[in-house]
C-alpha cells in the first residue's frame, strides 16, 4: 500500500456535502481526499443567486462553492477535480479507488457524495440558458421570478406541488404536460385544476428554448397535431425526475430502486465504513443546506468509525 496514496478518508463527490464533509473531517486531523468528476461545488454552482442559506444573506453558488472549497484546504484537505473514477472497491478494510489516469488510492473510509442531477428535457437551448431562465429548483429560484409568467412542466407530485407553490410569487404558472391526465395525488391535481392563477396546456411538450443572455421564450408542439407555437415566456421550471449519480456503484453497494444510496441515520451505507451524504442518498428535499447536513453527520460518523479503527489496530499491536 502506498502510504503516499492512503488518507484516512476519501469523499467522492465536491458539491456542498463533500466538501462539508472534508472541512469537518480535515479539522479534527482526519487525513482527507476529495474527489471530483467536474467542477467544484456541484449542482450548487448553477444557482444563480442563493438568499436561504442561514447566516448569508446573498451569495451565488459558485461564491459559496468557494468559499467552501478554501476551507476545506484551509484545514489540509487534498482536493482532486476534473478526475474520473474508473473503478471503486469497498470490500474488505481498505477501500480503493483507482481514476482514468491509472492513479490509485487507498482510504480506511469512503464517504459517497456524487450527488445528482435534475432530469432534463434534452431540447434546443436548454444547457445554454440553465440558469439564466430555466430552472430546476422552485425552492432556490422562485422569488426571482416575482409578477411574471412561468411554465412548469411536468405532471407528477413535485410539479404540480410547485407550481402552486411558485404561484406565490408568479402572475402567471403555465402547466405544460405531455399526457392528457396528470400521474398525481388528486389533492394535488385538484389544487393545481383550480388555482386562478395556473393555466394547463395538456399532450404537448416544449421543444425549444430560445434567448441569449436570458431565456426570451419557448417552443411549444402540440402532441396529438404535431403544430408547434412560440410563446414569449420569462422563466421555465422543469420537474420530470431526479437521476442520482450512482451509475458507477450499481452492483457494489444497496440502492433503491430509483438508484439512491439506501443509508441509516448516521449515514452508514450496507458496507462497513462506507458513508454516504448529499443528492445522492434517498431522501424527500434537496437543498443546499440538507447536503451540508448529510456532509456533517457523515463526517462525525466516519470520523468516529476512523478513530475506532485506529484504536483496535494501536491496542493490537501493543498486545
Amino acid at each position: 500500500m502506498d502510504s503516499k496514496n492512503h488518507y484516512d478518508a476519501i469523499v467522492i463527490g465536491a458539491g456542498p456535502a463533500g466538501l462539508t464533509a472534508g472541512i469537518y473531517m480535515s479539522r479534527a486531523r482526519v487525513r482527507t481526499l476529495i474527489l471530483n468528476e467536474g467542477t467544484i461545488g456541484g449542482q450548487m454552482i448553477l444557482t444563480h443567486e442563493i438568499a436561504n442559506y442561514p447566516g448569508v444573506e446573498s451569495t451565488s453558488g459558485y461564491q459559496l462553492s468557494i468559499i467552501m472549497r478554501n476551507q476545506a484546504k484551509k484545514f489540509g484537505c487534498d482536493i482532486k477535480a476534473n478526475v474520473l473514477v474508473e473503478s471503486i472497491n469497498l470490500d474488505g478494510s481498505v477501500k480503493e479507488v483507482i481514476l482514468a489516469d491509472g492513479t490509485h488510492y487507498t482510504a480506511d473510509a469512503v464517504i459517497l457524495s456524487p450527488g445528482g442531477r435534475s432530469r432534463t428535457l434534452g431540447v434546443k437551448g436548454e444547457d445554454k440558458l440553465k440558469g439564466k431562465g430555466i430552472s430546476y429548483c422552485a425552492t432556490c429560484d422562485g422569488d426571482f421570478f416575482t409578477d411574471k409568467e412561468i411554465i412548469v412542466v411536468g405532471g407528477g407530485n413535485s410539479a404540480l406541488e410547485e407550481a402552486v407553490s411558485l404561484t406565490k410569487y408568479a402572475s402567471k404558472v403555465t402547466i405544460v404536460h405531455q399526457f392528457d391526465h396528470f400521474q398525481a395525488f388528486e389533492f394535488a391535481i385538484e389544487e393545481a385544476r383550480n388555482h386562478p392563477k395556473i393555466n394547463l396546456i395538456m399532450e404537448s411538450t416544449i421543444t425549444a428554448f430560445y434567448g441569449d443572455e436570458k431565456l426570451d421564450g419557448v417552443e411549444i408542439t402540440d402532441l396529438k397535431t404535431g403544430n408547434t407555437q412560440n410563446h414569449p415566456m420569462d422563466g421555465v421550471f422543469i420537474f420530470i425526475g431526479y437521476v442520482p449519480n450512482t451509475e458507477f456503484l450499481e452492483g457494489k453497494i444497496e440502492l433503491n430502486k430509483w438508484k439512491e444510496i439506501i443509508v441509516d441515520g448516521d449515514m452508514k451505507t450496507s458496507i462497513k465504513g462506507v458513508f454516504a451524504a448529499g443528492d445522492s442518498i434517498v431522501k424527500r428535499y434537496r437543498q443546499v443546506t440538507t447536503a451540508v447536513a448529510d456532509g456533517t453527520i457523515a463526517a462525525l460518523a466516519a470520523s468516529q468509525y476512523i478513530h475506532e479503527l485506529h484504536q483496535n489496530k494501536q491496542n493490537q499491536n501493543q498486545s
